[in-house]
């Protein structure tokens, strides 16, 4: 049927708190080490190259594949400009901001007053 409470009172609600689990205070990205690497795409039939993309930042025990795949695939900007992903890193920080706006666009979202865990907010 349905939350019967009317926005104001969701608004006013609680909302969702979260404690920490797997992470120690230190930044995430702080646990992993990252390594620079050129991402180079050639067509399977002639060899030739159809993207490229050097000094890409991947967590060094990503394989070739997936850095190949994120690098042509999700990173945003147009190739060869400062608008252009350079690394795993400002990936997962768009994303997250995006999911947070649409959080606190929310009625059951995070307040902006309630302490937070991530260095992302």
């Amino acid at each position: 049927m349905g939350d019967r409470r009317t926005r104001v009172q969701r608004r006013n609600a609680p909302g969702c708190s979260f404690e920490r689990v797997f992470t120690s205070g230190v930044h995430p990205y702080d646990e992993v080490t990252w390594e620079r690497r050129d991402v180079v795409q050639t067509n399977w039939k002639t060899g030739e190259v159809v993207f490229e993309q050097k000094g890409v930042e991947f967590p060094d025990f990503w394989s070739v594949n997936a850095s190949t795949i994120v690098t042509t695939k999700y990173f945003r900007g147009a190739l060869g400009t400062p608008a252009r992903e350079q690394s795993l890193k400002q990936l997962i920080d768009r994303v997250v901001k995006t999911y947070r706006k649409a959080g606190r666009a929310s009625d059951t979202s995070l307040t902006p007053n309630r302490p937070r865990s991530s260095s992302t907010s």
